[in-house]
């Protein structure tokens, strides 16, 4: 990995594919900062901000939503073939997102079900992250991400050092910035224990539990956790669709549902 030349602008995009376009809006949400970045760097290709020019090749390509189409994944092979550093972010591109709840149903049959003429929708059947396509460089998560951790990435690449990950839990977040544990305190249904930290936290410190926004940290212990929530009082299947959530399609977390919501069943 090595650092830009002394005088060029790096060149940068921003790919949407399947998405709500929120982890797109950690970029605009930088305010004055990004303004500072688009002097540091040049947004060739960024539709919701403006420049549009979806094949220009660039030195770091942020993707944002999940591959669920054939076209899609046709785009986004080209995206990784014209790009120095492909970055997803967010978790659709990371693990699927919420429509991956598509890989364990019967696309099909929903598909027969809602739609007069089903041949006229060319979704797939399933809802894959990009690094089950092409080669990622790096992977940010979080629904939405964080904006520091997009500035923090687009840094690290720029100055050839290799991004480091965040992927201690969230409960050590808590813990650094003194937050009162709020499944103790009050027996909420947190799921901070398995949980990658990289939204510093935000809704414990808001006396609110963890929905995994940011999905599975470093070696997440669900078994633990279930054995926890269970004691809480919240039944199996409960906690299942807790794991089978906005990160459902990350693979600790597919395990850990469909097994609470098989024993469910």
């Amino acid at each position: 990995m090595t650092p830009v030349a002394a005088g060029y602008k790096p060149q940068v995009a921003v790919h949407k594919f399947a998405s709500c376009d929120g982890c797109q809006l950690a970029f605009l949400n930088l305010g004055e900062d990004l303004l500072l970045l688009s002097s540091l760097v040049e947004f060739v290709h960024f539709a919701e901000a403006g420049p549009v020019n979806p094949e220009a090749p660039v030195d770091i390509a942020f993707v944002e939503g999940s591959i669920s189409t054939a076209k899609d994944v046709e785009r986004i092979q080209l995206v990784r073939a014209r790009s120095r550093f492909l970055v997803t972010i967010g978790a659709c591109a990371t693990a699927g997102g919420l429509q991956a709840l598509r890989n364990l149903a019967d696309g099909q049959a929903w598909i027969a079900d809602i739609y007069a003429i089903p041949a006229y929708v060319e979704s797939l059947m399933s809802s894959t992250a990009v690094a089950q396509h092409v080669k990622v460089d790096l992977e940010l998560w979080g629904c939405p991400v964080s904006s520091r951790q997009l500035v923090a990435a687009v840094r690290a690449l720029l100055f050839g050092v290799a991004p480091v990950e965040e992927r201690d839990k969230v409960c050590m977040e808590c813990k650094r910035s003194q937050i009162v544990c709020v499944m103790v305190a009050h027996g909420l249904p947190c799921m901070g224990p398995v949980t990658r930290t990289g939204c510093g936290a935000l809704c414990p410190s808001f006396g609110r539990d963890c929905y995994a926004c940011y999905g599975p940290a470093e070696n997440p212990n669900t078994q633990a956790l279930t054995r926890r929530l269970e004691g809480l009082g919240i039944a199996p299947a409960a906690i299942g669709r807790r794991f089978l959530s906005i990160n459902n399609g990350a693979a600790p977390f597919t395990e850990a549902g469909l097994r609470l919501m098989h024993d469910h069943d």
